[in-house]
């Protein structure tokens, strides 16, 4: 029996087979897509930013996979579209100050891999995976208020002042309010089931 290959990451892939099915090869490359994308999520929860040498290693490798594993420059043409395709969607957000600049250059280099097709059901399961991430740090927010203010009912205002300072003398709660969503957790997550799973969203 013949091992089956996965079709080209491009405008005609919307089957139900993984980007990495068919072979060792494919195989490795799938693994080294889900580390580069579980590394920028852990640097984006930590600091809130993906730092560019990430960004175009994800890139660079999404080309040479195409040119390798899928099968020559027809699929680096195709792998291009998609980086422009996932550069466009959300540089739109960024635009509105939704994004930092790090979440729409990983769209871009995600895009690489995916190709055309697979970069838009990215995006679709991304938007999903925000909203929910958005919903979860709301509720853990509004969970902190609630026990300062619980606390704040038995320390003086001052104690509590103390408490809250944080080792630069600014109050954490503060600090964290300004810290902005770590949306490239839900970009690697689209990124992911639409590379693996894309039968989920057949």
């Amino acid at each position: 029996m013949g091992v089956r290959s996965a079709p080209l990451p491009g405008v005609t892939h919307f089957d139900e087979v993984s980007l990495f099915e068919g072979d060792s090869v494919r195989l490795a490359f799938g693994a080294a897509f889900t580390l580069l994308l579980a590394m920028a999520c852990v640097t984006d929860v930590r600091a809130r930013r993906i730092p560019n040498r990430l960004v175009a290693v994800i890139a660079v490798a999404g080309l040479v996979f195409s040119g390798v594993a899928v099968g020559g420059w027809l699929a680096v043409g195709k792998s291009l579209l998609g980086v422009a395709l996932g550069f466009g969607i959300w540089i739109v957000f960024y635009a509105v100050g939704v994004l930092g600049a790090g979440d729409v250059k990983l769209a871009a280099a995600a895009g690489a891999w995916l190709g055309v097709g697979g970069i838009w059901r990215a995006s679709l399961v991304a938007a999903v995976a925000g909203g929910v991430l958005a919903v979860l740090m709301l509720a853990r927010e509004r969970r902190m208020r609630e026990t300062v203010g619980r606390l704040g009912l038995s320390v003086s205002s001052g104690s509590l002042a103390l408490l809250r300072a944080g080792p630069d003398g600014e109050p954490t709660g503060a600090r964290a309010r300004g810290r902005p969503m770590p949306y490239g957790v839900a970009l690697a997550i689209g990124a992911l089931v639409a590379a693996w799973f894309p039968g989920v969203l057949a």
